[in-house]
Parts: structure tokens; C-alpha cells; sequence
């Protein structure tokens, strides 16, 4: 079986601006916020998220970069490299960018590497795909597009930075 691209570039652009526009709408106004993009492509989605929403509503949110690997139970060998999550989010509008949400396993290390470093007044979540298939009770307050999928396949974004291209593809 072989690869079918899902979502081309201009969809993927449609995506993020429309879940910016969502953002906006229900959090009417973002002073207090911040976007957390959890590594890799996660991250690049949440530049991109800011530039559109900097776009639509004039406003600066700022952007932080989490890398998860040290929160992950679910590893056994796990990369353990990464630095702890230590950005101070108490207060704050907390949103959360991840690529693709499958199991809820690297957004359940995410919650614990922010609840380590703050309390946040909100955690909200924005990805791009829904692939389905939690083992977590873990649902996305923001999504680029749902796509259901078997066990056996793979869903893979493509982020120009990193890929060369924009685009998501089913293995």
C-alpha cells in the first residue's frame, strides 16, 4: 500500500488559519496567552498559528517550544536528552500545538510537563489531525481535520522547515 497525500499545502494553510479564527472566537482576546508547540513539527504549526492570528487580530502571542520526551511513560528506553519544561504558565491561557493526535499519550506528557512548571488558568488543544484511536481520555478543543484510521496506517505531516513541503500523507 502506498502513500496518499490527505491534505495539500493550501488546505493545511486553511486549517491553521481556521483554527486561529476558532481561538480568537473563543477566547475572545489573547493578552494573556501563550502557545506552546511540542516538538518538532508541533512547533512550526505553533509559529504559524501566531503569524495568522498576529494577522487576523493584530496582537503578539507568544510562542514556547516543549519538548516531551523526558514526561513520556509509554517509551521503554526513552530518549531522556531533552530539558524539563520550565517556562512559568500560572495564569495564563495555555495553548497546546501538536501535529497529529492519536493515542493522547505525548499530549498526557505535555499536561504533566506543564502542570510541573505552573498552573495554568486554561490548557487548551490545537492539532492538526485527528487520527482517532485514544487510549487516553484526551479530545482536541481545536482540529485541522479528522481523519479516521486503522491501526496499521500512518499519518505523517510534512512541514516545509523540516520536510520540505507542507502536506499530510497516510501511510
Amino acid at each position: 500500500m502506498g502513500e496518499r497525500i490527505l491534505i495539500d499545502e493550501p488546505g493545511m494553510m486553511r486549517a491553521i488559519r481556521r483554527i486561529g479564527h476558532e481561538i480568537l472566537e473563543r477566547n475572545k482576546g489573547l493578552s494573556n496567552a501563550l502557545i506552546i508547540g511540542i516538538e518538532r513539527r508541533g512547533v512550526h504549526l505553533a509559529r504559524r498559528l501566531q503569524t495568522q492570528i498576529e494577522a487576523i487580530e493584530g496582537i503578539q502571542v507568544d510562542v514556547a517550544t516543549m519538548d516531551v520526551s523526558l514526561y513520556r511513560d509509554d517509551r521503554s528506553g526513552a530518549d531522556t536528552s531533552g530539558e524539563r519544561f520550565t517556562i512559568d504558565t500560572t495564569g495564563k491561557i495555555v495553548i497546546l500545538v501538536d501535529d497529529v493526535l492519536f493515542t493522547g499519550r505525548t499530549i498526557r506528557s505535555a499536561l504533566n510537563a506543564l502542570m510541573e512548571a505552573g498552573r495554568p488558568s486554561a490548557i487548551q488543544l490545537a492539532v492538526l489531525v485527528d487520527r482517532g484511536h485514544r487510549e487516553l481520555p484526551i479530545r482536541a478543543d481545536y482540529v485541522g481535520k479528522n481523519i479516521p484510521t486503522s491501526h496499521l496506517e500512518t499519518v505523517k505531516v510534512h512541514v516545509h522547515e523540516i520536510d520540505g513541503d507542507d502536506s499530510v500523507v497516510i501511510f
